[in-house]
């Protein structure tokens, strides 16, 4: 795993000697702790907490050496691999590579994680407002009325206080009189927090990295829709392929009934031997709703894919023997980790959230802030633009923790304890990749041997078949024979375009585990994308 941490970034020392020896290792240290005493307060308060508090973290290890070949491919070096529609290209058909262009830019699932990437970065600027000031106008116009019955003046008992009340404040003796307040004010209020800790910078890194990964996301998301038309038109294909043999073998099953009936009418057959053809004719009819239904149902999982309503979309078809079987070279195991978008992902939300720890420890340190005002300010609004109308103010705040119910201590556990979950996620997507991709290895060449022997099988039932209508036309066969030759056909044949249809969804394993043309070069890109939005116009404020 890189270290994502940026190498000029300050992080507070581990122990309260590594304070000490840290501060008096500086050059003159000690003068300037003597003229920053809120400094010194600072790495004291630091001391005192870290003395109290066991902040140690000790990271597992992540290392997971990928091995030196995969067992099902020869070691040698990757060939790249179209992403998208180019690798539907492969295939050798038009209308399976317009879908998956559709599906690249229509799709709802990608459309989602797009929106995902916008969340991902204004969420990475709204972590980020901390390391900059934060200024606001602060204007008030206000009156007041005081009632003069709350004044210390009043009817002919009362008394009046010039020293408090001014002349302004005197009644009579025989009533009272009410006073108006004004005060008006035109300002500015500033204040920033010293991230002397790093904790605002490592909630900046977390939120940054996490719109990377929302990006490999959506990455993700797209070869995994992209593999998903490809098998749904397979499917589509092979639900065409296996019609047409249902209708050839019902062809077959009455071209058989037919020579039957005319040897029952002839009385070299019985009704028995009617009967259990009639039942064969039967089961084939039987047998091709279900694939018109599926045929149908997987259009229009199609039309979900590409965004379109089942209505609008009308998917052609044809054959999966017409189509081409493209070939994949998988490359070294270490290389498809680098070519894997979901690897990419656990990665940067592992690395996000190492900054999150740092950032939960460095809240036990103390928090300095500076605060300041500046204005006009006036009990009549005609002095409002006067020199004497002036007013600031300067503070510095230092905030340090003691005690808060082990708020602290609980969050702190808490994102080491998320690293830990991450890390093992991690690790488990990395063995995860590797094992997808000797699994779709296994299936290409396990596959493709079955085809060929099916196949084969096919082609023996069909001689079979033939050889038992001969013996049916000379009337040396019994129907029980001629009914399990006509079965074994049926199958060999629909067993032969089930093969081939995991045949072809093999590549599409392939191609998704070898990441779908996903590349380093794809990942730096990302990265810069995501850095781009970031330090894109954010208007006329920061």
């Amino acid at each position: 795993m890189r270290d994502w941490r940026p190498a000029a970034s300050f992080r507070a020392p581990a122990s309260v000697g590594h304070i000490w020896s840290f501060l008096l290792s500086t050059p003159g240290a000690t003068s300037r702790l003597s003229s920053r005493p809120l400094v010194a307060l600072a790495l004291l308060a630091a001391t005192l907490c870290l003395a109290a508090c066991d902040l140690t973290w000790e990271k597992p290890d992540l290392a997971t050496p990928p091995p030196d070949r995969f067992r099902d491919a020869k070691p040698a070096a990757a060939t790249p691999i179209p992403r998208g529609p180019q690798f539907a290209v492969k295939f050798g058909s038009n209308e399976l590579t317009t879908l998956v262009e559709q599906a690249v830019g229509d799709n709802l699932d990608i459309a989602a994680a797009v929106a995902r990437i916008q969340q991902a970065d204004a969420q990475a600027r709204v972590n980020s407002a901390a390391l900059w000031p934060n200024v606001s106008m602060q204007d008030v116009i206000r009156t007041q009325r005081v009632p003069g019955t709350t004044l210390n003046v009043g009817g002919a008992g009362g008394n009046i206080n010039p020293a408090t009340t001014g002349a302004a404040a005197a009644t009579p003796a025989s009533g009272f009189r009410a006073r108006h307040f004004g005060f008006f004010q035109l300002g500015l209020t500033a204040s920033y927090e010293i991230d002397f800790w790093g904790k605002n910078e490592d909630a900046s890194y977390a939120a940054r990295l996490l719109a990377n990964a929302s990006r490999f996301n959506r990455d993700t998301v797209e070869i995994s829709t992209v593999a998903t038309v490809l098998n749904a038109y397979f499917q589509v294909l092979t639900a065409q392929d296996r019609l047409r043999i249902a209708n050839n073998n019902v062809a077959i099953a009455d071209r058989v009934l037919r020579a039957i009936k005319a040897r029952f009418e002839v009385g070299v057959a019985s009704v028995l031997d009617v009967a259990q053809q009639e039942t064969v004719a039967a089961q084939q009819r039987a047998s091709i709703p279900p694939l018109e239904q599926t045929l149908r149902q997987t259009k229009n999982q199609l039309a979900v894919l590409i965004g379109q309503t089942p209505e609008s979309v009308d998917v052609k078809g044809g054959s999966l023997t017409k189509l081409t079987f493209p070939r994949v070279s998988p490359g070294l195991p270490s290389e498809v980790l680098l070519r894997r978008p979901d690897v990419a992902e656990a990665e940067a939300r592992l690395a996000s959230q190492e900054f999150s720890v740092l950032q939960a420890r460095a809240a036990f340190f103390p928090s300095i802030t500076l605060t300041g005002q500046y204005g006009v300010q006036t009990a009549l609004i005609r002095n409002l633009l006067r020199p004497e109308a002036i007013a600031w103010q300067a503070a510095t705040n230092l905030l340090q923790p003691i005690f808060d119910g082990f708020n602290l201590q609980g969050q702190y556990e808490l994102q080491k304890g998320r690293f830990m979950e991450l890390a093992a996620l991690y690790r488990k997507q990395i063995i995860t990749a590797l094992s997808d991709t000797e699994n779709a290895l296994i299936a290409v060449r396990e596959t493709e041997r079955q085809v060929k022997l099916q196949a084969a099988a096919a082609a023996a039932a069909q001689r079979a078949l033939t050889a038992a209508e001969m013996r049916l036309q000379e009337g040396t066969i019994d129907i029980i024979t001629l009914s399990t030759t006509q079965t074994n056909l049926f199958q060999a044949q629909d067993q032969v375009a089930l093969a081939r249809l995991s045949y072809f969804q093999s590549a599409t394993s392939l191609y998704q585990a070898l990441g779908g043309g996903w590349s380093p070069t794809t990942r730096d890109a990302e990265i810069a994308y995501a850095n781009a939005a970031y330090e894109a116009d954010k208007g006329i404020f920061p």
